[in-house]
C-alpha cells in the first residue's frame, strides 16, 4: 500500500512499513525544503529545453552533486509542482516556489530516505508510490568500461571488482527520472580527468534499464 506524510506531502512506502522523509534540501537552495524550480521552470543555464521532466532531473542531478562523490544510490519523488502548491501554499513559499505563476507541467522533487542495502534492483523493486506521485528520480554512481575492457574480462571474476580496478575505467553519475506517462530522461556527469566534471550530458534514454527498473515502481 501507498501512503502520505501527516503534512500531505507524497512519499514511498515499502513493504516493511518503512516510509520515506518528508523533504529535505531544496536543490540549490541548501537549508529550505526540497522541491521547486529556482529558474522559474526555465531549463537550467547552459542546456537546451527538454521540459519539466529533463529540468527536474537536471536540478535532482545537480542537488546531489553539491554533496561530492562516493554517495549511495538516492532516489525522489516527482510530484506537481501546481497540486503541490493548490495543496500546501503556505510550505510552496517557504520553499520557493512560484506560488503565484507555476509553470505549466512543472514537478517538484521530493527527497526519499536511503534505499536499502543490497542489490539496486531488489531495491528498488520494494518501492511503491502513493497516487498523486506523477514520477521518480534515481541518481546513483557507477564504473563504465569500454566494449573492449568488456570483452576481455576473465569469466571466474567478479564484475564490480574487475570493473574498479580496470585501468581504462570511467565513473560517472547517472540521473534517470520517468514519469508514469512512460516518459523518461537520462543525465549523465563523468568524473576524473578524461572529461570536464562540469560537463552534462543529457539525453531521452541513455540507461533504459534503469529507465523500466524505475517505470515498474510506478505501476
Amino acid at each position: 500500500m501507498s501512503s502520505s506524510d501527516e503534512a500531505g506531502r507524497p512519499h514511498a512506502e515499502r513493504p516493511d512499513g518503512e516510509q520515506g522523509r518528508e523533504p529535505g534540501r531544496k536543490p540549490g537552495h541548501g537549508g529550505q525544503g526540497h522541491g521547486g524550480h529556482p529558474n522559474g521552470g526555465r531549463p537550467p543555464e547552459g542546456l537546451p529545453a527538454g521540459g519539466p521532466l529533463t529540468e527536474a532531473l537536471v536540478e535532482v542531478e545537480r542537488h546531489v552533486g553539491a554533496g561530492g562523490w562516493d554517495q549511495p544510490p538516492q532516489i525522489f519523488a516527482l510530484v506537481s509542482t501546481d497540486e503541490l502548491v493548490r495543496a500546501e501554499p503556505e510550505f510552496a513559499r517557504t520553499v520557493g516556489l512560484p506560488v503565484d505563476e507555476v509553470p505549466a507541467g512543472a514537478l517538484t522533487p521530493i527527497e526519499q530516505d536511503p534505499l536499502p542495502d543490497g542489490p539496486l534492483d531488489d531495491a528498488l523493486a520494494q518501492i511503491m508510490w502513493p497516487a498523486e506521485v506523477r514520477g521518480c528520480c534515481l541518481v546513483h554512481e557507477v564504473v563504465l568500461l569500454p566494449p573492449e575492457a568488456e570483452a576481455e574480462m576473465p569469466t571466474e571474476s567478479d564484475a564490480l571488482e574487475y570493473a574498479a580496478n580496470h585501468p581504462d575505467r570511467r565513473e560517472a553519475r547517472v540521473a534517470v527520472a520517468v514519469l508514469r506517462d512512460g516518459s523518461r530522461a537520462t543525465a549523465v556527469r563523468f568524473r576524473g580527468p578524461s572529461q570536464p566534471e562540469d560537463e552534462l550530458l543529457v539525453g531521452d534514454d541513455l540507461a533504459p534499464n534503469l529507465s523500466e527498473a524505475l517505470l515498474a515502481t510506478l505501476d
